[in-house]
């Protein structure tokens, strides 16, 4: 077998086409918005398979069918692979973007080739566009690129600058020859070489997806083993993770970190009552009032059935007060409708500081929880601070 543009042609399009059936039946799980998004860049493949095939057999074609499906091929699989990512980074899909740069690029390929021929002006042109759908890929690779664990965004980062540079070169290999080819079958060192690397990209770009799949349902896991299913709020694993952090923060800036406990009255009586599935909405509605005190930094966490922490870095033993008292009057303001009945609910909170001198966090939830005993101890509906 020789080592022509049709021979790298049918091999690439066997690559795309193993790829596309790869990622499409690989990936049956995880979030929804990550699957479409692979599933889109398996269609997409498909269609980049069936333009290697047109171009693997346009011996036997005609050459102006050649390039104007071939082009619809590519140029669709091209846009499609640009809202694909997006889809799976969960940004804007740019539909319209994509569009309007594979039907550019398209328009004056055919113009290039059929009305006006000159094949340098052409792929001049259609390099324009594709370097115009990269940029797109890139940007939204650059602008979600997380600090840590960021292996796949930067694979596919330097697929598609590889890409780039692809297209400059090619386009430079055109311009300076003193016999530039008249066509991409044309059996040249240029169209050798260039179909050889575009072949690698679909490849790069495809591990790039699943390592980036991966990465997503690796993050969803870890998200959800800190998140409690029911209110949405930090659990306990993440409350432990989030107070170390916290701990060191306040320790470089010297700062207290204050500690709300907080625990429902009388919530059994709810349970009994009305049964859980209500019981879970005053739930809901209890953390709604909680969040809605709470500055930015704060964070809520759900500590037991019905006892929430509330961590509140850089704040003074009056401030945590204050806010622990906001709390607690918004609740009792709240008036909770169950099974047609109006129902009202009170918290006790038991507060305290966490010095940034303390080894960690439990000594302060320790006080904390003492001082909630205190609230409940003094008739409920009320908040106690730790002495020290």
């Amino acid at each position: 077998m020789h080592l022509n543009v049709e021979t790298l042609s049918l091999i690439n399009g066997g690559d795309a086409l193993l790829l596309a059936l790869m990622l499409w039946f690989g990936t049956r799980s995880g979030s929804n918005h990550a699957v479409q998004g692979l599933r889109l860049r398996a269609t997409s493949l498909l269609l980049e398979a069936c333009g290697d095939f047109i171009l693997a057999f346009d011996f036997k074609l005609a050459p102006q069918t050649v390039l104007l499906v071939g082009n619809t091929f590519n140029l669709s699989a091209q846009a499609l692979t640009i809202v694909a990512l997006r889809m799976v980074l969960q940004r804007k899909l740019r539909w319209r973007e994509a569009i309007a740069l594979g039907v550019g690029a398209w328009l004056g390929a055919t113009y290039l080739a059929a009305v006006h021929p000159d094949y340098r002006l052409r792929v001049l042109w259609g390099s324009v566009f594709l370097i115009g759908m990269a940029m797109l890929n890139i940007a939204a690779l650059w602008n979600d690129r997380p600090k840590h664990d960021a292996r796949a965004q930067y694979l596919l980062l330097w697929a598609y600058v590889l890409a780039v540079a692809l297209l400059v070169w090619r386009n430079a290999s055109l311009w300076l020859l003193p016999t530039p080819p008249q066509g991409i079958g044309t059996p040249t060192a240029v169209n050798v070489v260039y179909v050889f690397l575009l072949g690698m990209q679909p490849l790069m770009a495809s591990v790039g997806f699943l390592l980036l799949y991966n990465e997503i349902l690796q993050r969803e896991l870890h998200d959800l083993a800190r998140i409690d299913p029911l209110t949405g709020v930090t659990n306990r694993l993440g409350l432990l993770e989030a107070s170390e952090v916290l701990l060191v923060r306040a320790r470089a800036r010297k700062e207290p970190i204050g500690v709300l406990l907080i625990d429902a009255d009388h919530f059994k009586s709810i349970n009994d009552r009305f049964g859980h599935d209500d019981g879970d909405r005053v739930l809901l509605e209890l953390v709604y009032n909680i969040r809605r005190m709470l500055r930015a930094g704060d964070l809520v966490g759900r500590v037991g059935g019905e006892e929430f922490l509330v961590l509140s870095p850089s704040v003074k033993e009056a401030d945590l007060l204050a806010l622990a008292e906001r709390i607690r009057s918004a609740v009792e303001r709240t008036s909770f409708h169950i099974a047609g009945q109006a129902y009202t609910l009170t918290v006790s909170i038991g507060a305290a500081i966490a010095d940034p001198s303390e080894p960690d966090m439990m000594g302060a939830r320790r006080r904390a929880d003492a001082a909630l005993y205190e609230a409940k101890r003094a008739g409920r509906n009320c908040v106690m601070i730790s002495g020290g």
